[in-house]
């Protein structure tokens, strides 16, 4: 991002090139190659657009390229990176970055965050762990990561997890080994859609209830606390969960979803009852992006096994 007109903001216009010109030590590290995919604000991507750029990412690689590091806006980085980690077969990583600040402001960091990807991307140690999103010299998992400061330097955070490692002068250091990945082929299509819903105080259930007649062919609630909702909505789901796949994740933003502890109409135990999932660990974003990924599958029958990992 960068200030174009004096009042108007800050606005994508660093390609590539440009990026890469702001942090001339790289070249010493690899030979790289730079491509500028697009110039669009982070809050615009979608699914089809993270297809194609994972589409060039595999090329890249099945022509040798031994990492590769992508930039984007922070806006929806953490579920670009998972959208791309549940589709990452390769040992190699997929590194992801991008600046809390723009190219505009004193003390941006834009350089020293793709400078710390790109030695995340070279290390050895990095194979085997998928998607890696690296900000301010940490290294998070894609599945874990979270953007829980709209503005702050240090704006990303792995909550209930904790760093996968991080940058320290120059040297990539982790905290233990890479576990098992599990990913999932191609999406067949591309068409369906996923509603997101949060539950709030007192909120009636128009809305909910007009979900299945608008087309939507999967449902994400971001409920209260361990994963509930109301009595109304609790009859709405059960309704719906006859037709689509239904997701009961936190709202919290920390700690999972219960399975058995409450038992209340509306809590997680009624719910599972009514053929409601819980999300478990998986913030609501990250349950609609793996429930896009598997109705694209024609594979809604392996939700269960994939928010129980």
């Amino acid at each position: 991002m960068q200030a174009g007109l004096p009042g108007t903001g800050v606005t994508p216009q660093l390609g590539g090139n440009a990026l890469l010109a702001g942090v001339p030590q790289v070249a010493a590290l690899a030979e790289i190659s730079t491509v500028t995919l697009g110039l669009l604000p982070s809050a615009s991507l979608t699914c089809r657009i993270l297809l194609d750029v994972l589409a060039w990412a595999r090329g890249e690689v099945e022509r040798g390229a031994q990492a590769v590091v992508l930039t984007q806006g922070t806006d929806t980085l953490e579920e670009s990176a998972y959208f791309f980690d549940l589709l990452w077969p390769f040992d190699i990583p997929l590194v992801m970055t991008g600046a809390m600040r723009s190219a505009s402001q004193p003390g941006h960091d834009g350089p020293a965050n793709l400078m710390a990807a790109v030695q995340v991307a070279l290390a050895g140690e990095s194979h085997g762990r998928g998607v890696l999103v690296v900000l301010n010299d940490q290294i998070h998992l894609a599945a874990h990561v979270r953007k829980t400061a709209s503005l702050a330097m240090a704006a990303f955070e792995s909550p209930g997890r904790g760093l996968e490692g991080s940058v320290v002068e120059g040297q990539v250091i982790y905290r233990g080994p890479p576990a098992p990945r599990k990913v999932l082929p191609l999406p067949k299509h591309c068409e369906q859609r996923v509603a997101l819903l949060e539950a709030c105080l007192d909120a009636d259930s128009a809305l909910l209830q007009v979900i299945p007649s608008l087309g939507y062919e999967g449902l994400v609630v971001a409920g209260f606390g361990a994963g509930h909702v109301s009595i109304a909505w609790s009859q709405a789901l059960a309704r719906i969960a006859q037709d689509m796949p239904v997701i009961v994740a936190t709202r919290t933003g920390y700690g999972p979803t219960a399975r058995a502890t409450y038992g209340f109409v509306g809590a997680e135990i009624d719910l599972q009852s009514k053929g409601v999932h819980m999300g478990g660990p998986l913030c609501p974003r990250k349950c609609r992006t793996l429930l896009w990924l598997l109705i694209g599958l024609d594979n809604q029958a392996a939700l269960a096994d994939w928010l129980a990992r």
